[in-house]
């Protein structure tokens, strides 16, 4: 069975994960600060040095530098060949399809902010068949509460995941108070937030096993 670990939110704080020695290694987003030129780099540097055989990596809305300028970072991307990016793209490895996607509501005019509308439209076209979805942010009322009780996940995300494409794992992060897992039905849903609410990287890597 592949072993994946699952991360999220590092904000910077990269170098002080320990990450084990699995099949895939996946990062949901919010890797940087501010997506700089020189935050992205170093986060891919220390990305592409891990214990992993595949690594992916999904950005998230404090990664600006994937939406301002895709050019550019397809160009350091091209420097780390075992880095695997998706945005609204999927890819199969050991047997698992995995499909990724960045965006999410509109949150504090960070990147990757999209309307009702537009996420109807994102969510409508992943495909059937996907074994773990990775997405920044959370569906509706799934490990999504911030820490003044607010439910922000996405409403769409929350139909499209349950009703139709229904993925072994569906992983994100995004609101750090919501770090852990839980099961509906048959997906299992993991917030891999590494950074706590205080933006201290004191939560640990999740791993799964998965037939």
């Amino acid at each position: 069975m592949p072993k994946i670990t699952f991360i999220s939110d590092t904000h910077n704080k990269h170098n002080k994960i320990k990450i084990l020695e699995s099949d895939i290694l996946i990062h949901a987003g919010d890797a940087t600060g501010s997506g700089s030129v020189q935050e992205v780099a170093s986060f891919l540097n220390w990305f592409s040095q891990q214990p992993a055989k595949h690594k992916i990596y999904v950005a998230g809305n404090h990664d600006f530098l994937f939406e301002k300028d895709p050019l550019f970072s397809k160009m350091l991307l091209s420097e780390h060949p075992s880095i695997i990016y998706l945005q609204d793209s999927m890819i199969e490895i050991m047997g698992l399809k995995i499909y990724g996607s960045p965006h999410q509501p509109f949150f504090h005019n960070w990147a990757f902010n999209k309307n009702e509308s537009q996420l109807k439209d994102i969510w409508s076209n992943i495909p059937d068949e996907v074994d773990i979805l990775v997405t920044h942010g959370p569906p509706l009322n799934v490990l999504d509460e911030t820490e003044d009780g607010d439910r922000v996940g996405c409403n769409w995300l929350r139909k499209a995941v349950l009703e139709r494409i229904k993925p072994r794992v569906h992983h994100f992060g995004h609101i750090h108070e919501g770090y852990g897992t839980m099961q509906i039905d048959n997906t299992i849903f993991v917030n891999s937030s590494i950074c706590d609410v205080m933006y201290r990287p004191d939560n640990k890597p999740i791993v799964l096993e998965i037939s």
